[in-house]
Order: structure tokens, then C-alpha cells, then sequence
């Protein structure tokens, strides 16, 4: 019996896998739908992924902030060579983008530019309609991620998110919004925090954004919390700070609290020993971002640490003291006119490198 020579049969080739049969305008399509890490994971895969992710990549890179000197003062320099003795050598710190920047202008979201920024957490960014609402009326809220190109328009919430809403209606007043959390990084999903006065107790309004959908409902009013003065005292804007949510209240020794947690109101005091209408911020400390608040008076810069001593205030303790005349004597190119020497203390949101706490 005759044996079989061996076979000189090619094996069949492997199938073609349905990722590879992607025309290159759906696979452009689905990688435009990318965040930029996600970008360059894929343009990793092979050759054509790479070609294709290449032409997804945005034209103009996503506003994270600005890089400034710690040091420059804005005037002119001095017509004299400044000696080596006086020269600071500082390195450039990087300002992440926050409620204090301008006007927002972004290819991707050409609306914002009827918007103005309000309020920046996890790398969002919520925005405010420049338009007056009338009385009673919460706003349609801009939310926008930078870094992915996203963004979402949140509707108000509907009448009947409250189930007797016509008794607050006519005196409601809206103070103001703030991000409240994100579930993650990459996606827009996410929580808002509308603050309003409804009969003289806060209220909390909570939109709850998955993927686009929005979802709103109103918590009860605080009952225990009174506001007995004008709501108009309120400022809009909050600071987000050790955890907590704060909204800083005109010509006042206090400042309202919102817990995430559970979305309860407070009031915090500041210390007793704080000038009645001074000048305070309530922030962190850039070392180990505990709680503080920074009072002025007569040119005297005191901070105040969250803590309970033996010689603590209302719950804070004096930590530190700066004498802001040596403070300004040493930056060169300031006034030594001391009438010309504005200034104002602001504790801003503190982000990952806490660089964000200045002094202006």
C-alpha cells in the first residue's frame, strides 16, 4: 500500500475579525467619540488605527488654565538693574481654569459664549446664562468637560418636582449652583446643586446627569436653618473646601454649609475675635488642605485652622499671623504709597497641586 507524500496545501487563512472590516469612516466615527487617553490608547493598536486616530485629534487643544509667575507684578520694570540680592527666583505655577477666568470661548460649544463660568469641580466646568430669570425661575445650566470635548444643557427642573411648589414659587430666591460630584472621569456623569430660599429655609435642587439625561428632584427645606436677612446677601458662587460646600454671605460673621453627604444646611461660624464687617475667606490650607478662613484688619493677615484646643474660637485656633505692609515692601515694583495699595483676601477652590489659595 502506497503511502501519502505530505501535503503542499497552504493552511486557509485566518477569518477576518469585524474590527478590521470597519470602513474607515466608522472607524474614524467611533474614535471621534474618544477622550484624548483613550485616543492614544487606540492609535497603539496598529498602523491603520493610527492613521485614523491621527486625523480625530482636536485643532486647538481643550483650555485647562495658564502658567504664571508667581513673582510678576504687571508694571513696568524698573529703570534700574535690580541687584542679585533682589532678584526672587520663583518657579512658574500652573492656574487651573476656575470661576475667576474670563468669559469662556470654545469652538465645541459655541453657546458658552452666552454664558458666563460659575463654578469648576473634577474638572467640569458649570456655566450660568448672562439673561436675568424672573423671580422664583431656576436657570438652564451649561456643563462642559474640556477634556473631552463634552458638554450637556441642563432643562430646568419641571413644576412638579415639588409636590406644593406654588406656595414657594412667589418667594423663592435662587442663589446659586455648584457641581455636586462625577461617578468618573472619562464619562459625563455627574450631579448639580441648585441652592434657593424657599420661605426662609434653603433648599437643595439635585440634576442628576447620566450620558446626557438629566434628572431632577428637590430635597426638603432645612427647617432648622432660618434665613432672616435678604437673600441678595448671599453670594452666588461657593467654595468648594475640605470636603464641604460654602457660600460666603455679605457683611456677615458667618457662612452657609452644605454637606454632600447628606445635603443638609449649616451655619459656620467664624472665629469671635474676627472684625464684625472684616474682610474673610473661608478655604484650605495648600499644605494638608484642612479647613481655614483668612481675616484681614489694619494691614494684619491672620489665618484661622479648623480645630478644636484649649484656646480654640468658636472651633478655630490662630495658626498664623503676617504683617502685609513687609509683605508688600518685599515684592518689587509695588507703590510704596501705602493709599495706593488695594487689596483683597480670596481662597479659591484648591486643586490636585493646591496652587489655586492667592492672595490678590
Amino acid at each position: 500500500m502506497a503511502m501519502a507524500g505530505p501535503s503542499t496545501a497552504l493552511p486557509p487563512p485566518p477569518p477576518e475579525k469585524a474590527v478590521d472590516a470597519l470602513p474607515v469612516d466608522s472607524l474614524r466615527n467611533i474614535l471621534r467619540r474618544l477622550s484624548l487617553a483613550d485616543l492614544l490608547r487606540a492609535a497603539l493598536a496598529c498602523h491603520r488605527w493610527r492613521r485614523v486616530a491621527a486625523r480625530c485629534l482636536p485643532r486647538t487643544a481643550p483650555l485647562l488654565g495658564h502658567f504664571f509667575h508667581p513673582t510678576a507684578t504687571g508694571l513696568p520694570p524698573p529703570l534700574h538693574t535690580a541687584s542679585k540680592d533682589t532678584v526672587i527666583d520663583a518657579p512658574a505655577i500652573f492656574a487651573p481654569l476656575d470661576a475667576s477666568a474670563p468669559n469662556l470661548s470654545l469652538d465645541f460649544a459655541p453657546e458658552a459664549s452666552r454664558y458666563v463660568l460659575h463654578d469648576c469641580h473634577q474638572g467640569l466646568l458649570l456655566l450660568e446664562p448672562l439673561a436675568s430669570l424672573p423671580k422664583g425661575i431656576l436657570p438652564r445650566l451649561l456643563v462642559i468637560d474640556p477634556a473631552t470635548r463634552r458638554r450637556v444643557l441642563l432643562p430646568p427642573p419641571p413644576r412638579d418636582t415639588v409636590p406644593d411648589d406654588h406656595r414657594w414659587r412667589s418667594c423663592r430666591h435662587y442663589v446659586g449652583s455648584a457641581l455636586l460630584s462625577r461617578a468618573h472621569q472619562s464619562k459625563l456623569c455627574f450631579e448639580v446643586v441648585s441652592i434657593s430660599i424657599d420661605g426662609g429655609h434653603p433648599r437643595a435642587w439635585v440634576a442628576s446627569v447620566d450620558d446626557g439625561q438629566c434628572r431632577w428632584r428637590a430635597l426638603p427645606r432645612t427647617t432648622d436653618v432660618e434665613v432672616s436677612f435678604d437673600p441678595w446677601w448671599f453670594e452666588s458662587r461657593c467654595v468648594h473646601a475640605a470636603g464641604k460646600l460654602y457660600w460666603h454671605i455679605c457683611n456677615s460673621g458667618r457662612v452657609l454649609s452644605l454637606d454632600p453627604s447628606t445635603l443638609h444646611f449649616s451655619y459656620l461660624l467664624a472665629p469671635k475675635e474676627m472684625p464684625r464687617f472684616g474682610k474673610f475667606r473661608i478655604g484650605e490650607t495648600p499644605d494638608d488642605g484642612r479647613l481655614c478662613i483668612a481675616t484681614v484688619e489694619d494691614q494684619l493677615l491672620r489665618v484661622w485652622v479648623r480645630g478644636e484646643t484649649r484656646w480654640s474660637d468658636d472651633g478655630w485656633y490662630l495658626e498664623r499671623e503676617m504683617n502685609l505692609t513687609k509683605v508688600y515692601d518685599s515684592v518689587p515694583g509695588l507703590p510704596k504709597d501705602k493709599c495706593l495699595r488695594i487689596f483683597s483676601v480670596w481662597l479659591s477652590d484648591m486643586d490636585g497641586l493646591r496652587s489655586s489659595a492667592f492672595i490678590k
